[in-house]
């Protein structure tokens, strides 16, 4: 069994605060299709996908999973950057894209030089894209400002049912140092 098909379940810890109520999101038929390619600078090294429920300890667990799968893989000073993605991303799965008698995936991808994490849920509706604004009385939106400073970039993708939000880290030796200098402005600049 490879880690993509790993069904295990461990305990999940305790259950996080409820988020209060999920808002239902209209969606079409038809069922969620798997998704094996993905667009990046060479072949999958390492993949795994598992589909939750749409519940909060699912968060927790999916964040817990993510910081030790990619540990594992050897890139363990993006351990915790990957894991406040996978939460975020799937905090708003839980929160915006839950929709009833559905699952959302988790699918992380490590490419040379690359770690893609990508959260999907049935709901149509698409996050607004980097560098949106959120305002003071705005009651949601913050996750993806976390998303927006951590990734090195993010954005989202329609399926055929559903969206596909991704966020992608940099890996390899001095992550923070790729592209010296000017990469450091361009980043400081777009925040």
């Amino acid at each position: 069994m490879t880690a993509a098909q790993e069904v295990s379940t461990p305990d999940p810890g305790p259950a996080p605060p409820d988020p209060g109520p999920v808002r239902a999101c209209p969606v079409s038929g038809g069922s969620v299709p798997s998704r094996t390619g993905v667009s990046g600078p060479g072949p999958v090294l390492r993949e795994d996908r598992l589909d939750y429920t749409p519940h909060p300890h699912n968060v927790a667990f999916s964040r817990r999973r993510a910081a030790r799968l990619i540990a594992e893989w050897g890139h363990p000073e993006r351990s915790s950057d990957a894991a406040l993605l996978v939460s975020e991303l799937a905090t708003n799965a839980l929160l915006h894209g839950a929709v009833p008698d559905r699952l959302f995936r988790v699918r992380l991808a490590l490419m040379p030089g690359l770690l893609r994490i990508e959260v999907s849920d049935a709901c149509d509706e698409r996050p607004a894209g980097p560098g949106a604004r959120v305002g003071a009385g705005d009651e949601t939106g913050r996750g993806l400002l976390i998303v927006d400073r951590v990734a090195d970039r993010w954005g989202a993708e329609s399926r055929t049912v559903g969206k596909t939000v991704f966020a992608e880290l940099d890996l390899g030796q001095g992550h923070e140092d790729v592209g010296g200098p000017a990469r450091r402005n361009a980043r400081a600049h777009r925040r």
